[in-house]
């Protein structure tokens, strides 16, 4: 039966003022009135969508301005009249909440990706103003999913794929459990009609089954808690068939096997209570140490708490037993809504901070973000909600993504810990930083001020958080490294035409930007040190008289970091090897051997070569690689190693190939600092009796 507003208005008045019921009723004859002939899909009025959003929304106590946005959240999209029209007649609040729920629909996408993207860093922006946001726009998800059936097949499919990935971990990321079933169940049907039949029809046999069975365990738990004077409230609990599904696929277990584990909820009146029953349930039946959680003392980060065990009773049956409060039972299935639903006098509840927090932190990220699909991507990864739980050296919880490591963990801390992080300690033992976490450790992480992030990181560090500051880091280095270098190669340029960059007044500047076609000087700097541009057919636009440089360029190399100078792996260039550099597009110069046999080519283009040098001075580690031909025997390679770190050296990478029954060849990979260091290890390595020949491998 379809809701009316007078049904609506009923339902309101147990927990409403009649003056906010009355503005709720404007609302409903304003939306009425801008949706007017406009019919859904299934051909009811359109305004029935708003008004049972509304009513999902009613049945969670919210309050009239958040009511009054969900008749109005699809004016501005649907209808003619603007935000400020709305902000005129119903007020600002209302105005920005269907603001915040509101798509965009004025900009075209490229893409479906892009435009979902960019639709959800807009209500993210929202969000971050007013929780509110969300909530309307999950109860409008909702009613979209209870009325899927009459969507053509696609849509259904690319809809419910969309809230699997985005609402319903968003629901539980908010703790509000109910709705997260519902949108699972829902969009498990709507994706996989075929998996869905089957999995229902199994699970309704099975219940006939298991229900002597759930009935004795449950007599047997209710019992035993009367005896020790416990009053609770034992309930079977049933597993959803999206979680069975998830189970089956992510487990590899058969149905039979996720169906043979009984689950039980006791709810009892005090936290007291709960480790009392825990401790009467643990004496009945023994419990499986390994599986049981304390949420109570370490609340997950939606707010949920609740003290799980496993147990194995009569014939090796597994029991699955959660104990909570009555409250913890609320804040577990309605999550941020229990403010609403259960008023309180106290202050926002648990669930309310911890969902700022995450707001706030989504705020973080969609700055640092490059981009609306790249933001989107970081907050997938976030809504997981599977957590470790690890502690600072002071003691503090800090709760990161299941797959955490220390890099994350730097990263959840501060960002400029993570930024500064070069090692970590693990319950005070050093770690890599690469390292899985595992809850109840505790992590001291050891930071350097002159440290930078490293690429590498991004293969293993697993929270959004982190993901997005290493990348906004290394864009931001990769454009800072790149403009200097174009700076340095055109003021070399134009030296050599006799011309001082700094020298050029507003005019001049004007002019080679307009001939370049580009908008300001450092993004000409960064397309040179990119190597997009070439310095020298730079330069020759202010040239105006086309005067050739007298000798090109020369570049001093003063480390082996930098992003926008790389040395060419085919030959392996170490400080005091004769090098020869060329400018390749996206990544700026390239340093090769003088010998390399892919220089040759380079040179028939000299425009895009440019000399290159050492400084006196160069720091670093280069790797080279050396080929070493040894006669077979016990130890040679600890033998090899002992003499290389004897010349503080590292080795990257060791490949061995054996020749014959008495031969092998070895090939190292070592970070050295120039040709006299690569010289004195050759030299120490010659001194062993069983190497027969060495020789540096260049290309």
């Amino acid at each position: 039966m379809q809701q009316t507003i007078d049904s609506l208005a009923y339902q309101l008045s147990s927990y409403l003022e009649p003056t906010h019921i009355n503005l709720v009723r404007r609302a409903y004859l304003y939306a009425e009135q801008a949706h007017d002939g406009q019919k859904r899909r299934s051909g009811d009025p359109y305004i029935t969508h708003p008004l049972a959003v509304a009513g999902i929304l009613s049945g969670m106590h919210m309050d009239h301005q958040s009511l009054m946005a969900a008749m109005l959240h699809d004016v501005i999209e649907d209808t003619g009249i603007a935000k400020q029209a709305l902000g005129e007649q119903f007020g600002e609040t209302v105005a920005e909440l269907v603001d915040g729920v509101s798509k965009l629909t004025q900009i075209e996408f490229e893409s479906q990706a892009e435009k979902q993207a960019e639709n959800f860093q807009k209500m993210t922006l929202a969000m971050s103003k007013d929780i509110r946001v969300i909530l309307v726009k999950l109860a409008d998800r909702l009613h979209n999913m209870r009325t899927l059936g009459v969507m053509p097949p696609d849509k259904k499919r690319r809809i419910a794929r969309e809230t699997l990935e985005i609402y319903a971990p968003i629901a539980h990321r908010l703790g509000m459990n109910d709705m997260r079933i519902e949108f699972e169940n829902r969009g498990f049907s709507a994706m996989h009609p075929l998996r869905y039949k089957r999995l229902k029809a199994a699970l309704q046999s099975a219940r006939g089954n298991r229900k002597d069975m759930v009935e004795q365990i449950q007599q047997v738990l209710q019992k035993r808690l009367e005896d020790e004077h416990i009053n609770a409230l034992v309930i079977g609990r049933e597993k959803h068939l999206y979680s069975i599904y998830t189970k089956m696929r992510s487990k590899k277990k058969s149905f039979k096997e996720i169906m043979d584990v009984y689950a039980f909820r006791i709810i009892v009146d005090s936290v007291d209570t709960c480790y009392r029953t825990l401790g009467a349930i643990h004496n009945l039946y023994k419990p499986i140490i390994s599986e049981f959680k304390d949420y109570i003392a370490i609340p997950k980060t939606n707010g949920y708490q609740s003290l799980h065990t496993v147990l194995v009773g009569l014939h090796g049956v597994p029991i699955e037993v959660q104990i909570r409060t009555k409250e913890m039972d609320e804040m577990a299935n309605s999550g941020i809504a229990a403010h609403w639903l259960y008023k309180t006098n106290d202050n926002p509840n648990t669930s309310q901070m911890r969902a700022r927090q995450w707001v706030q932190g989504l705020l973080e990220m969609q700055q640092r973000a490059g981009d609306s699909l790249e933001f989107i991507e970081n907050v997938k990864i976030d809504l997981f909600p599977d957590e470790v739980y690890v502690f600072t050296p002071k003691g503090k919880i800090v709760e990161l993504p299941n797959g955490a490591t220390p890099v994350d963990f730097a990263y959840a801390v501060h960002t400029d810990v993570g930024n500064a992080c070069v090692a970590c300690r693990i319950n005070d033992r050093l770690a890599p930083l690469s390292q899985p976490l595992q809850s109840g450790q505790k992590v001291t992480i050891i930071t350097a001020a002159s440290a930078q992030p490293n690429p590498g990181w991004l293969n293993f560090v697993t929270s959004g958080k982190a993901r997005s500051a290493i990348r906004h880091f290394l864009k931001h280095q990769r454009h800072h490294e790149s403009v200097e270098l174009g700076r340095k190669l055109l003021t070399r340029s134009l030296a050599e035409r006799g011309v001082e960059l700094q020298s050029l007044d507003k005019e001049e500047r004007k002019n080679l930007l307009k001939e370049a076609g580009i908008s300001s000087m450092d993004a000409l700097f960064e397309d040179i040190g990119l190597g997009k541009r070439l310095p020298n057919a730079v330069a020759n636009l202010l040239d105006s008289d086309g005067r050739k440089a007298s000798a090109p360029t020369t570049v001093i190399i003063e480390s082996h970091d930098g992003m926008m100078i790389s040395f060419a792996r085919c030959c392996r260039p170490i400080p005091g090897d004769p090098i020869i550099g060329h400018f390749s597009a996206g990544k700026g110069l390239v340093v090769h051997h003088d010998s390399c046999r892919n220089v040759t080519e380079l040179r028939e283009n000299p425009e895009k070569i440019a000399n290159v040098t050492w400084s006196p001075n160069v720091k670093g580690e280069f790797p080279v690689e050396i080929r070493v031909e040894v006669e077979s025997g016990r130890g040679i390679i600890a033998a090899l190693a002992t003499r290389i770190t004897e010349q503080h050296a590292n080795i990257e990478q060791i490949q061995v190939h054996e020749r014959d029954a008495h031969n092998s060849v070895i090939n190292l990979t070592l970070d050295v600092s120039g040709r006299v260091h690569l010289a004195n290890i050759i030299r120490r390595l010659k001194s062993l009796r069983s190497v027969i020949r060495i020789t540096r491998h260049r290309n």
